[in-house]
């Protein structure tokens, strides 16, 4: 009997950490649940720096994803066996993880990461707060006005 499988989109960005670098950085990352089991964060292979990551021979056969092949992690001098492995040919009902890349969280730091703190320019305001500034119908604003912020617009310009 196999255990009730969901892949869904990750709501927020995903990060993989590895002896202070950067290995994996994605706002396109899956989350794989199994009954039972922790989730498992794959990323898509254009969003890992695989330069770092070496197949090692070893192959996974699971019952539920089809046979996965394992990498290992080399990085100054530093290696983590079996860090990271991949799906080629998974069944149907788990093809979207094909390709993807995951990562075992005891060997490297695989974590969530919010866009405001990646990218500060990336600043969201609540809706609540964008309506309390907005005119009224008789040119006064409903709550305190913002500062102004010329520089966050020359940033933006091309």
């Amino acid at each position: 009997m196999t255990s009730p499988i969901a892949i869904r989109a990750a709501d927020t960005r995903w990060r993989v950490l590895y002896e202070g670098h950067v290995i994996a950085d994605s706002a396109d990352a899956l989350i794989y649940e199994e009954a039972g089991q922790p989730p498992v964060v794959y990323f898509p292979r254009a969003d890992v720096s695989t330069e770092y990551l070496h197949d090692n021979g070893w192959r996974i056969c699971d019952p539920e994803r089809g046979d996965a092949t394992c990498y290992t992690l080399l990085m100054d001098g530093q290696f983590a066996e079996n860090a990271a492995w991949s799906f080629k040919a998974p069944p149907p009902d788990t093809e979207l993880i094909r390709d993807r890349l995951a990562f075992d969280p005891r060997l490297v730091e695989v974590y969530e990461v919010s866009e405001e703190r990646v990218n500060p320019r990336a600043r969201r305001r609540q809706v609540d707060d964008v309506v309390r500034h907005t005119d009224t119908g008789d040119g006064h604003a409903q709550g305190e006005r913002w500062r102004p912020n010329p520089e966050e617009f020359r940033s933006w310009q091309i």
